[in-house]
């Protein structure tokens, strides 16, 4: 196993988000981010990151301003993600995919495993380095809610194709057809065991928020979520460990498998299971968003001649 481990604190250098936003330039992307500006203690613009609108409007503003994305919505209830950590996860897997500035890597197929209604990875993934992309989700409304988001965006239009997971039970099958080739997965797991699990996890989370005093990175809040956003049974640590076993069955048809890993303490049973395969190599990629660390697993059934051959 290897292990990458970014500067402490810092995103990935080509992330587009890094230090403190420049509210007043991303007003002038999404204007009506401006009726959310508040001062902080220190006198700093920012927004109250506690209300769901105002962090609604800023991931708006950052999609337009970033990525050329004029048209942006979700259900009401429904996940809205952290830009510049989701943003992360794409940067570091473009590394696992051998990324050079000089090497082109738009002919690259990616799978999303549970895209959300929010689209998010496909959304970054297409406009920052022209990947294609198939993002598939077991929920309806977080298909058409995408699938609005594409036709509602041209520049989506020919990059993204989303499929509905009929099967919930599987990750996969059911998913990947018999003719796809697909150079990485991606996947952010529904990490918590049940729903309570879950809304005790928004309680803290809520709670942390009302005592903190906004700082010079204060990095967006997740609001929101479905069940299959948020907790599924066994949580993260079953669901993973699925995934691994169903990737055995696709290995002559997907280059890399990559994972997010919520919680620290499941790394190392997962890293176990992933042993227990025929793998040729098996990645643990730590990364950094201000005080918050995260990781992703990537593994892979093919030797390094056969993922040049992709």
């Amino acid at each position: 196993m290897t292990a990458k481990k970014p500067t402490t604190g810092q995103l990935h250098p080509r992330n587009k988000h890094q230090g403190r936003y420049d509210l007043v330039q991303l007003a002038n992307s999404h204007p009506p981010l401006a009726k959310f500006f508040v001062k902080n203690p220190v006198g700093q613009l920012t927004v109250d990151f506690a209300d769901p609108e105002a962090v609604l409007a800023l991931n708006r503003a950052l999609l337009a301003h970033f990525y050329g994305i004029e048209h942006w919505s979700i259900p009401a209830g429904y996940l809205c993600p952290p830009i510049p950590g989701r943003a992360d996860y794409l940067h570091y897997a473009a590394d696992v995919l051998g990324y050079k500035p000089a090497k082109p890597s738009s002919g690259m197929r990616i799978l999303d495993i549970g895209t959300g209604a929010n689209l998010i990875y496909p959304i970054i993934g297409s406009q920052v380095y022209g990947w294609n992309f198939v993002a598939s989700d077991i929920d309806p409304i977080s298909i058409s809610a995408a699938q609005t988001l594409v036709e509602a965006n041209p520049v989506l239009k020919s990059k993204i194709e989303l499929r509905l997971q009929a099967q919930p039970g599987r990750i996969f099958n059911g998913c990947i057809k018999p003719e796809d080739r697909f150079h990485l997965t991606l996947c952010n797991p529904p990490f918590h065991k049940s729903l309570a699990d879950a809304a005790a996890g928004t309680r803290r989370k809520l709670h942390n928020l009302k005592k903190a005093k906004p700082g010079p990175a204060e990095p967006i809040r997740n609001f929101g979520g479905q069940q299959a956003e948020l907790w599924c049974q066994g949580g993260e640590l079953r669901f993973i460990q699925n995934m691994i076993r169903e990737s055995v069955e696709f290995q002559t048809q997907v280059g890399w498998f990559t994972c997010l890993v919520s919680k620290r303490e499941h790394v190392k049973t997962l890293e176990q299971s992933i042993a227990a395969l025929p793998v040729q190599n098996c990645r643990v990629i730590t990364m950094s968003q201000g005080q918050k660390n995260s990781r992703f697993l990537a593994w892979t059934f093919k030797t390094t001649a056969q993922l040049a051959l992709m």
